[in-house]
């Protein structure tokens, strides 16, 4: 269903959007996205809010930085498995423009507004429109520790004028709070792959809370009732773990996959 607020309207009761069938089992399916336990769970709903929005097709994807080498992306695929499969292989990330959008913006924008900045940003919307995306409507999911970590939803539609200006309010602000959802379901995902591969104990995650406080290794020390030496010796096992140089790097990373 197209909805449109031209300019100029004035808002009243009667004039105002409302809610549709598929609206209302969209917000039913948000919370159920941010707590789904598998992976498989997660992309089901997510297919469900795909079509609860009108749309043909949706991708979600999460970036964390941790320095200036090293990048992890996380996603979720409604989608053609082509796509994906393509933008993997041909590591399209680099030349995202919906990413590159969400870096900097925090507002929802119909993919018709990007302006590409190269050839390459060019041609990934041109490959994008053939793979369900001819119009779709971009939503940022912000976070805590600025651009460091990226959340970015796009749904599409094969309609060249399906998400355009005009598509209305209410399409925005649902694209949004499915982006803060899926953000919150992946980050708890990429947080958990994390545990599990560096099999972190609590104590070492004791310690990364004791580096926030700024505390050194002696007063550790002292409240943990050993010599300082012994609080590094711990630092260098957890930074290993962590694929950190330091221990400020380990706390950098701990924070940005949410480990405190």
């Amino acid at each position: 269903m197209q909805r449109s607020l031209h300019n100029g309207d004035t808002p009243s009761l009667s004039a105002e959007p409302r809610l549709t069938d598929e609206d209302a089992r969209l917000l039913e399916i948000l919370p159920l996205i941010g707590d789904a336990d598998t992976t498989e769970t997660a992309v089901t709903l997510f297919r469900e809010a795909v079509v609860s929005l009108g749309a043909d097709a949706g991708v979600f994807m999460s970036c964390l930085s941790d320095d200036a080498t090293r990048t992890s992306l996380g996603s979720l695929w409604a989608c053609d498995p082509v796509w994906a499969a393509e933008y993997a292989s041909r590591r399209l990330f680099s030349h995202d423009p919906w990413l590159r959008y969400a870096t900097h913006e925090s507002e929802p924008i119909f993919t018709g507004a990007l302006r590409p900045a190269s050839a390459e940003e060019e041609a990934f919307l041109a490959t994008a429109a053939t793979h369900g995306f001819a119009s779709g409507v971009i939503a940022p999911a912000p976070s805590g520790v600025g651009t460091s970590r990226v959340g970015m939803l796009c749904i599409g539609s094969q309609n060249a004028q399906r998400f355009i200006d005009g598509t209305g309010a209410i399409v925005r602000v649902l694209a949004r709070a499915l982006a803060m959802e899926l953000h919150r379901w992946l980050q708890h995902s990429m947080r958990k792959e994390l545990l599990l591969k560096a099999n972190l104990t609590d104590a070492e995650l004791e310690l990364l809370r004791h580096e926030a406080a700024g505390h050194s290794s002696k007063v550790i020390g002292a409240t943990l009732k050993v010599e300082p030496t012994t609080i590094d010796c711990r630092f260098q096992r957890l930074n290993a773990k962590l694929d950190a140089p330091d221990r400020r790097t380990a706390l950098r990373i701990a924070r940005l996959y949410g480990l405190l």
